[in-house]
């Protein structure tokens, strides 16, 4: 992969781990758990793009499939934080559309 590509694709990624922090910081006060499921999320995405930056073919799509799933996991927990009411939706939406952008490059990835 071209390194230009994946140093933007872990920008963005870096950008939604640094806009999320805030919420799961007040997520942390009220729910530990959820908050650290959180951020190994956001952590993994990061970590499985880079992965699949240095694989080889299906190695690479696996670990871009990895990072896809743990990118909607964090989603996940951000709305299950929403509906516990620990941060409200409006908290939350630039977020969602961060990664519903974020997603949609990943799935570019996976489908090359």
């Amino acid at each position: 992969m071209h390194r230009p590509l994946r140093q933007q694709l872990l920008d963005q990624v870096l950008q939604l781990i640094a806009q999320a922090q805030p919420l799961v910081d007040v997520i942390t006060r009220r729910d530990r758990d959820l908050a650290s499921q959180v951020r190994r999320a956001l952590s993994s995405v990061a970590l499985n793009l880079c992965e699949g930056c240095g694989s080889a073919a299906g190695n690479a799509r696996l670990r871009f499939e990895s990072a896809r799933g743990s990118l909607y996991e964090a989603d996940a927990g951000l709305r299950v934080a929403v509906a516990w009411r620990y941060i409200t939706a409006e908290e939350c939406a630039p977020l969602s559309a961060a990664v519903d952008h974020l997603g949609a490059r990943l799935y570019g990835l996976i489908r090359r």
